[in-house]
């Protein structure tokens, strides 16, 4: 007969089964970095793909995605830097984010809608420093490639929609946008939302 561990050693063995062994569906997350953030697609109904820059004007964030239906979704941006090393680097709480949206589903996008959440399925209100940059020039640092025109609302949520255009199933659209996080926070949300013809 095969002498048995003590408990002492047969608990600390099941502590390290539980510690090394298969790890749960959170751990198995990416998080993509790019200069400062990282990005999840953790909340479901999109996957990332890819993702490239450092976050500045000339040199975006670009976060490649396959969204698999029209309905809103939730990307979860993450940052451990919460301070500005070199304001005269135009890295950290403000970036530049380009989104390249794969359609994935089964019907065209007419619009496009973005919307940043500093808590979660709470508006992000004029008070609480998280912006598509407010104060900045919008002419040329928001744009998108398969949608003419944009609408953005401040009140009472950041908020902008992209409209007069369409993308396809299987084929893709890029947004190009700045992203300031003057709290700033270490975790946000941004709400992307492919919309679909009504009828």
């Amino acid at each position: 007969m095969k002498p048995s561990l003590p408990i002492g050693a047969g608990l600390l063995l099941f502590c390290l089964c539980l510690l090394y062994g298969p790890r749960s569906l959170a751990q198995e997350e990416k998080l993509w970095t790019a200069g400062r953030y990282s990005f999840s697609d953790e909340m479901g109904g999109f996957t990332i793909r890819g993702i490239s820059g450092r976050g500045t004007e000339d040199d975006p964030i670009v976060l490649v995605q396959e969204f698999n239906a029209a309905s809103p979704v939730l990307l979860v941006i993450r940052t451990e830097s919460t301070a500005l090393r070199d304001p005269a680097d135009d890295i950290g709480i403000l970036f530049y984010l380009r989104v390249e949206a794969i359609n994935g589903g089964g019907h065209p996008w007419v619009e496009f809608a973005f919307e940043l959440q500093e808590q979660l399925n709470l508006p992000s209100d004029y008070g609480d420093g998280l912006s598509f940059y407010q104060p900045g020039h919008k002419v040329d640092s928001i744009k998108s490639d398969g949608f003419r025109t944009f609408k953005d609302d401040f009140e009472p949520y950041d908020r902008m929609i992209f409209t007069d255009g369409v993308t396809n199933p299987a084929q893709s659209t890029s947004f190009v946008f700045p992203i300031a996080d003057f709290t700033p926070k270490r975790m946000f949300y941004l709400v992307q939302d492919p919309r679909i013809p009504s009828s």
